[in-house]
């Protein structure tokens, strides 16, 4: 039996790791992927493993093994040098003593299989089949998104909420926000399904918790790290409260595809537009205190959203703008 192993930091995981470990597995009957992770780095080690855990689940071939190390004792470091891969191969052998095989896109995996006595097969050194590397992508994530598998995608996607009562721009901020930032929108889902505010029923609410929820999912893999959400499940709990007394039992599934990592919430501090299909202004406003009320029983933080149509905008943009400096460097 040939037994091969492939390892890196996968700081994130992309589409020229994949190719890599489908290529070593044509090499050999069983693969080992070693995640390397130094106790200096943010990015979680279940996280990683998860990536690959998901994307290989159904090859029993693979097996995934993370290998948390400490700087100190193993340099941090992908120079080629020989005294470099001569402190890792030794690791290697304790790691997997009895694999004949390393398969790398590196200069170094030769010096690799040298220390340890084996043989390193390359996997397109010139990096032509897929031109991204891990660098590129935590430093223009936008840019390389497109090589990353589904699930980093999912975990590496941002979600903004825009919240609020009616009337009060939600729809047209989330659209000129994801032009803006050339960012998935997610439409409400609630006025595809419910033609009139003053008309609907508890099935009603679960089909637009359901059907939303559903929408923010598939944008998830999408075409953008960035996702624009107008409404989420608390506006459809707040509906449920405020025209029929009833907290709706939401499936956890739906309310963690809700989850955020910003929420902005739409005064109604704006003119009221009254199109023949809403609440009467009196009602919205009420309406606005339920939404509040949810909000704050959930132990949800939002950012408040007032002023204008381009004062909020501009604000709007602010703390997004924030929000993906503190999440990229909460990551990397």
């Amino acid at each position: 039996m040939t037994k091969a192993f492939v390892f890196g930091k996968f700081m994130p995981f992309h589409k020229g790791h994949e190719a890599m470990i489908h290529f070593a597995l044509s090499h050999c009957d069983v693969l080992t992927v070693l995640i390397c992770c130094s106790t200096q780095e943010r990015l979680s080690a279940g996280l990683r493993k998860s990536w690959l855990d998901s994307t290989f689940h159904d090859n029993p071939r693979i097996t995934i093994h993370t290998y948390v190390y400490d700087e100190t004792l193993l340099p941090n470091t992908s120079e080629t040098s020989a005294a470099v891969s001569e402190v890792w191969a030794a690791a290697f052998k304790q790691l997997v003593p009895d694999h004949q095989l390393v398969v790398t896109s590196e200069p170094y995996g030769e010096l690799v299989a040298g220390f340890m006595g084996i043989t390193h097969i390359p996997f397109n050194p010139e990096r032509n089949l897929f031109p991204v590397s891990a660098t590129q992508v935590r430093t223009d994530l936008p840019a390389a998104w497109a090589f990353l598998p589904d699930a980093v995608k999912s975990s590496l996607a941002t979600k903004v909420v825009l919240l609020g009562t009616e009337s009060t721009g939600k729809t047209t901020l989330t659209e000129k926000l994801s032009r803006h930032f050339n960012a998935s929108a997610v439409m409400e889902a609630g006025r595809d399904i419910v033609a009139d505010s003053n008309d609907f029923g508890i099935s009603d609410l679960y089909l637009i918790a359901a059907t939303h929820a559903a929408r923010i999912r598939q944008m998830e893999t999408g075409s953008s790290p960035l996702i624009i959400i107008d409404t989420d499940i608390h506006i459809t709990l707040s509906y449920g409260e405020y025209a029929f007394g009833k907290t709706l039992d939401i499936d956890p599934v739906i309310y963690q595809a809700n989850q955020a990592d910003l929420y902005l919430y739409l005064n109604n501090d704006v003119p009221y537009f009254q199109d023949g299909t809403r609440l009467s202004e009196a009602e919205r406003n009420l309406l606005d205190l339920s939404h509040r009320r949810i909000l704050d029983s959930r132990r949800i933080p939002y950012e408040e959203i007032t002023g204008n149509w381009e004062e909020r905008f501009e604000k709007s943009v602010q703390l997004i703008e924030a929000l993906l400096q503190r999440k990229m460097a909460a990551y990397w």
